[in-house]
């Protein structure tokens, strides 16, 4: 009986560190001020790019380009969320079943 469990575990744990792998490779973004701040996110929610138009690069719009920044990272994170905990329950989902 721990024999399959053990071995249940040993499986969940290499398929999520393969959902891991996988979601580095993918891509998600999220914009702010039509377009004039973008961030890219990885599915594990690593920020990989941040693009700020130039006319947010003044002291006059620093506000304005930080309320932006924190609106476009918060999308791209939220995608980025979404990805890993599908991904997760993908790794795991099927091999959970049978222990509960």
């Amino acid at each position: 009986m721990f024999g399959d469990l053990f071995g249940k575990l040993t499986q969940i744990k290499q398929k999520m560190a393969e959902g891991k792998e996988r979601l580095a490779t993918v891509t998600l973004s999220g914009e702010a001020g039509n377009g004039a701040v973008k961030v890219t996110v990885d599915g594990n929610r690593q920020v990989k790019t941040i693009d700020i138009a130039a006319h947010l690069l003044t002291p006059e719009n620093k506000e304005e380009m930080e309320d932006l920044l924190l609106s476009a990272l918060n999308r791209a994170l939220k995608d980025g969320e979404a990805a890993w905990e599908a991904e997760m329950k993908n790794a795991a989902g099927g091999m959970l079943g049978g222990l509960m």
